[in-house]
């Protein structure tokens, strides 16, 4: 007998969808400690790592989003080190994509269930060049944790005689061998040096245990992985399971199948959605979302952008490769989410030699309560700037939120410049 397809509203989906990422849990009323981190982990499943550094490193901004202020040493010390007292969490590997990823999750990264990376034309390398890939293994076990600038100079001479007529690497193919042994398992990152991804063998860097753990087969990590997947995105789509890992469509589509016959799936359908979707038989539909953020580019809750569109009617592109004159909203644009809608968009960059968060530009959505988004949205760039260790927020001139912004930014700078003469006048 067919199973029944329950039916739900867009409503019910954008809710769950926001439960699944952790936005109907509160905010801690004090400091974030790393129980709190564990379950943020829990939520989102994994971070993505990013070079852009205009506002926040883009891996630590959904912890924020979801804690609010949080010292940044406690996603350091979760990736990049170890000890008895606090084993590391996370390790790096592809994933969605560059990702910091639960430890225990390291077998199934290496199944055949994942769609081709960019990294595999590398191979080519490997064949013109047979002994690099040893050269560089024998030198991260003999120095690493080592970066691919001091590994290229520690292979500037030969470390094996070479055969009559062979020719010699480039310097950047040191590099792309080492994104090549990164991207098969072979590397990972051990720790980072001012973001610089220093290299180490995995067994220096993982847990005993996860190395001998087996490998599953691709069809057992696929079935697991869409499971990961569907507890973070809430309700979802086929093709939105297989991009959270960005997994092989042939294995998604497969595992959604058997998923679904063991009943660990459920089909849904939601109200204006031109396909199926699927959610955990226990996924949490809260009546409500409360609350606000600011989600990075980067963030899971957007970073698929048909989605972020289907669910939340938000048309979102991020403009950085976008020539200036020609960006709608900014370079590097943060959505604003208060009360499960996302509402506004800030164009965010951190002057740390000014020490302010600048506001280049600051956009309502159609339909905004102007008064209330302006209020809230000021709240929480005041909120992030202190985070970051910086004095003030500074809104420049573009957007429909601007001028408002800048009236409480000046009531906030009046307020404090009248509590300073009181309290220096002993008032």
């Amino acid at each position: 007998m067919t199973p029944t397809v329950e039916t739900i509203g867009p409503a019910a989906a954008r809710r769950a969808a926001l439960a699944a990422q952790g936005f109907a849990d509160p905010r801690p009323s004090g400091s974030p400690t790393r129980r709190h981190l564990a379950r943020v982990l829990g939520r989102v499943r994994l971070l993505q790592l990013d070079s852009v550094n205009v506002a926040v490193r883009a891996h630590y901004m959904p912890v924020f989003s979801r804690l609010g202020p949080y010292d940044r040493t406690l996603v350091d010390d979760a990736a990049w080190a170890h000890s008895a007292r606090k084993p590391r969490l996370l390790v790096e590997a592809w994933a969605h994509e560059a990702s910091l990823v639960p430890v225990e999750e390291w077998p199934l990264l290496w199944s055949g269930a994942f769609r081709d990376r960019w990294w595999r034309s590398y191979e080519s390398i490997v064949d013109r060049h047979p002994g690099l890939v040893d050269d560089v293994l024998a030198v991260v076990k003999e120095q690493g944790p080592i970066g691919a600038g001091a590994l290229e100079k520690a292979l500037e001479a030969p470390t094996r005689p070479r055969p009559s007529g062979a020719s010699w690497w480039e310097r950047s193919d040191v590099k792309r061998i080492c994104e090549y042994l990164f991207g098969t398992g072979v590397l990972t990152t051990g720790t980072r040096r001012h973001f610089e991804r220093l290299y180490d063998l995995p067994e220096r860097v993982l847990p005993p245990a996860v190395l001998a753990a087996p490998r599953p087969s691709a069809e057992e990590a696929a079935r697991t992985l869409v499971l990961g997947s569907a507890s973070a995105l809430g309700v979802a789509t086929e093709p939105e399971l297989r991009d959270y890992y960005r997994l092989a469509p042939a294995r998604s589509q497969a595992a959604v199948a058997e998923l679904v016959d063991s009943g660990e799936l459920a089909q849904v359908q939601v109200r204006g959605w031109d396909r199926p979707a699927y959610r955990l038989p226990a996924a949490r539909v809260p009546r409500r979302i409360t609350g606000r953020a600011l989600l990075c580019p980067f963030d899971p809750v957007v970073w698929e952008r048909a989605r972020a569109e289907r669910i939340f009617g938000f048309h979102y592109r991020i403009e950085i490769y976008v020539p200036e004159p020609k960006r709608q909203y900014g370079y590097y644009v943060f959505p604003f989410l208060l009360d499960g809608e996302l509402v506004a968009r800030v164009d965010l960059k951190a002057d740390r030699a000014a020490g302010v968060l600048r506001v280049p530009g600051a956009f309502a959505e159609q339909g905004a309560d102007i008064p209330r988004v302006t209020a809230e949205l000021a709240a929480e760039l005041q909120v992030m700037a202190e985070w970051l260790g910086l004095d003030g927020v500074e809104v420049g001139e573009r957007g429909d939120l601007a001028v408002p912004l800048r009236q409480i930014q000046r009531q906030r700078r009046s307020a404090a410049s009248l509590s300073a003469v009181s309290a220096s006048a002993g008032v």
